[in-house]
């Protein structure tokens, strides 16, 4: 029987004698570049600072897969392949198999410990796409504004207003008929659920088995015209203290009751934690995803990137780019003495003139490795999938004042003073109704096919101006943070 203090369900494996973090990072990356590019493989490999010393190496798992689509394509398998030959099961009496061991027996066999509870349906639906602005709701031609200030503003790519704009010309698509969305991480703030509650679709919530959470999505949905399904305990106690299920912990019943579900499924990933579990509850959720895909090879994933990483991103926003920073009069009397004192660390410019793609790093180096780890397993998933000919809806979400990154105030105060260096931050209502947009566009429209995966990781990207900025993120995030600190919300 394993002790308390043991980790259960899914684990890091043990290296030398310990479940490291560091360790298990380094080898996924490592192995992820070694068979298209061996040389950063043996670099991450070599590694003995990972903590700091990551980045270098997320940003070569994208360099290395610019060259050819294959490439990608590559990496993207090779390093899902690391996380589940490396990531662990270990049960209540400790014992630990693979993933794919533990989940060997879920197709086809129900999950007797969850019952599926469905609620709502009652309630008249949206009949046109509304998005939440500054203490205003945008529809139709204001929205059409807004879209067209976010790109004129380079806030959002101008492929975002052309999906979005064909959903306000469209909402009949809004109730997306036949289809079942599995919201993973029901209560995120940044996820589409009661967008599409009030739209009419059907959507499958799960979320950890907390009373507190369940009371709160529960009443905050009661009356929308779209269908509830959640998974609960069977019994005759209050939903709210029988629902949820835990991915981590429980992700062979969680797998069950999903591959069950009615309707063509949608599988939705919105999970987030701290820290390592991060890597844990996304290790999760690809795991849970391999094995729905298997059983109902219809299915379509949904993923929101964070826009804190690194992409390759069209000429045309490096050109923005260049032209903002030749003309940014105020702050071009600053940044020589500041980069000199600085050591040329602040008001870098964002790309060198002419690149195509470019690179736009905007890591924030406080979020951590097992951040990266868990953000970069969702993109790998996107890649392998749509490769493999799945629908795929993967989503650059704008930088977003949620919960959990306004608690920290270093990123806080940064994002409160980010608009002075041409970024604009969104308040969750905006993101997530218009995330939740572009997952019915992807849907019913699909999302346009692009020669290289990373222009369909760009496609829609509401990035909220970090691609199109004069300067490279990091070398104005401190400024940015000065600048906002007094302003920031607590």
């Amino acid at each position: 029987m394993a002790t308390r203090d043991e980790p259960l369900g899914v684990v890091f494996p043990e290296v030398d004698g310990r479940r490291s973090t560091s360790a298990t990072g380094r080898a996924v990356v490592a192995e992820a570049l070694r068979r298209v590019d061996p040389v950063g493989a043996a670099a991450a490999k070599r590694e003995t600072n990972w903590r700091s010393g990551y980045l270098t190496h997320f940003r070569r798992l994208v360099e290395a897969g610019l060259a050819r689509p294959e490439d990608a394509v590559a990496i993207a398998d090779a390093g899902l392949a690391a996380v589940h030959a490396r990531m662990r099961w270990r049960d209540p009496d400790g014992a630990e198999c693979g993933l794919d061991a533990a989940l060997g027996g879920v197709v086809g066999s129900p999950a007797d410990s969850l019952a599926t509870e469905s609620l709502g349906g009652a309630g008249e639906p949206d009949t046109a796409l509304t998005v939440p602005y500054r203490g205003s709701r945008l529809a139709g031609d204001d929205l059409r504004r807004r879209l067209d200030a976010w790109v004129a503003d380079g806030v959002v790519e101008p492929s975002l207003r052309d999906a979005v704009g064909a959903v306000i010309d469209n909402p009949d698509w809004l109730r997306l008929e036949g289809r079942t969305v599995v919201v993973l991480g029901a209560a995120a703030e940044m996820g589409p659920l009661r967008s599409l509650l009030r739209w009419g679709a059907t959507v499958a919530a799960v979320d950890l088995p907390r009373p507190e959470l369940w009371t709160r999505l529960l009443d905050d949905t009661a009356g929308f015209a779209g269908r509830l399904l959640v998974p609960a305990s069977p019994g005759s106690s209050p939903l709210a203290e029988r629902a949820g299920v835990d991915l981590v912990h429980d992700l062979p019943t969680a797998t069950g009751w999903v591959c069950g579900l009615p309707g063509s499924l949608v599988v939705g990933n919105y999970v987030y934690a701290d820290g390592a579990m991060n890597v844990r509850v996304s290790t999760a959720v690809d795991a849970m995803t391999r094995i729905v895909r298997l059983a109902r090879p219809d299915s379509a994933l949904s993923f929101l990137a964070t826009p804190t990483d690194v992409f390759a991103v069209p000429g045309e926003a490096v050109d923005a780019s260049t032209r903002s920073y030749a003309e940014r009069r105020t702050s071009k009397m600053l940044r020589g003495p500041l980069r000199t004192l600085s050591g040329g660390r602040l008001l870098r410019r964002n790309y060198r003139p002419g690149e195509d793609p470019g690179i736009n790093d905007s890591v924030v180096l406080q979020q951590g490795p097992n951040y990266l780890l868990a953000k970069r397993i969702q993109r790998w998933r996107a890649t392998s999938a749509r490769a493999q000919g799945a629908t795929v809806s993967f989503k650059i979400a704008p930088p977003t004042r949620t919960r959990s990154v306004v608690k920290n105030r270093a990123l806080a105060a940064a994002y409160a003073g980010a608009h002075r260096f041409g970024v604009e931050v969104f308040e969750p209502g905006t993101a997530n109704t218009l995330m939740a947009a572009l997952l019915v566009h992807d849907l019913v429209a699909g999302s346009p096919a692009h020669e290289h995966p990373w222009q369909d990781e760009a496609y829609a990207a509401a990035h909220g101006g970090l691609w199109r900025a004069a300067y490279d993120p990091r070398s104005a995030l401190g400024l940015a943070a000065l600048l906002g600190a007094a302003s920031a919300r607590p």
